[in-house]
């Protein structure tokens, strides 16, 4: 991920880090700081009617600072990274015309890299290829995908999410349509001319501290009302948007396929999960500044002479 400095003095703070870490409140404390407005990098606080399950910032939160990128869509539309670079970077492009730093904070480690990167360029793929792959999941499950993946591209296969099935369905796909690893479409060293200067941080607790926080954070979410908003949204199940942990749980419970007390678990299970490959996927990109979501001054101290040496 690049660092690389401009010759203007814009700046955009990354606050990054796995799920309940505490990002919220360090972006929060640091875009009062510097006068500045967040912009979010979160794939699931996006949309309109999710909002215990995705641990949205609270309203308080809102209101104490502005926030771009919450509450954004519906669930019913469709939305992607290639959609979300275009969107913000026209809001930063804008949003630098009248200030000089902005925060970005989020856990969806895509996002962070297709706006300071830009996306691979993939060859389009038709419906029939997407079909078979989606009907090959449906049959073999996901270990099919990963063994014809693994004959393919062993590159790829050696660092996809092998959880993803969406991931692995694209992968397939394009190798198919191309006629070439889908690795070889990826660029491991991209530099993108960047209009402002990039302050990355990364947040980090001991595990059991950071696996002690999901579980917290889960039953503070079942407090707030998760059963009810989920229920809310089970004539929506199928949509994308809601193939999310702490949602297809509950699903699965009212569909009768798991007890209450083990969709509770397995929410935790499945967000300690997506916490530990979060720690992978920051930890292989990036040049990343790190420090404790408990170190709040040393934050602030290093951000604030991180933006004093342009000027």
């Amino acid at each position: 991920m690049s660092n690389t400095r401009t010759s203007k003095n814009k700046f955009l703070i990354v606050v990054a880090g796995p799920t309940a870490v505490g990002k919220t409140a360090v972006a929060i404390e640091l875009a009062k700081i510097f006068n500045a407005e967040i912009f979010s990098a979160d794939s699931r606080q996006l949309y309109q009617e999710m909002n215990i399950g995705t641990a949205k910032p609270s309203e308080l939160e809102l209101t104490e600072v502005k926030h771009h990128f919450i509450n954004h869509i519906s669930i019913h539309q469709k939305y992607s990274a290639g959609l979300y670079e275009q969107e913000i970077n026209s809001a930063l492009n804008k949003y630098f015309e009248h200030h000089d730093v902005a925060i970005l904070s989020g856990g969806t480690g895509l996002y962070i890299k297709v706006l300071l990167e830009g996306l691979d360029e993939l060859p389009d793929v038709s419906d029939e290829i997407l079909e078979k792959y989606n009907q090959k999941y449906e049959f073999f499950g996901i270990q099919g995908l990963l063994d014809e993946l693994s004959l393919k591209d062993q590159v790829y296969y050696n660092k996809v999410d092998k959880a993803n099935h969406r991931r692995i369905i694209r992968a397939l796909s394009v190798i198919e349509s191309s006629g070439k690893p889908y690795s070889s479409f990826l660029s491991n060293d991209k530099q993108k001319p960047l209009p402002f200067n990039v302050v990355p941080i990364l947040l980090e607790l001991p595990r059991q501290e950071l696996y002690d926080r999901i579980n917290n954070r889960v039953e503070q979410m079942l407090a707030q009302g998760l059963q009810k908003e989920v229920e809310h949204l089970y004539d929506h199940k199928s949509l994308q948007a809601l193939e999310t942990v702490g949602y297809r749980e509950i699903f699965d419970w009212m569909d009768g396929l798991q007890s209450f007390e083990m969709a509770i678990s397995m929410i935790k299970q499945n967000s300690r999960r997506y916490a530990k490959r979060q720690i992978t996927w920051f930890k292989k990109h990036g040049d990343w500044h790190v420090f404790s979501p408990l170190e709040t001054e040393k934050i602030i101290k290093f951000a604030i002479s991180e933006v004093k040496k342009e000027y």
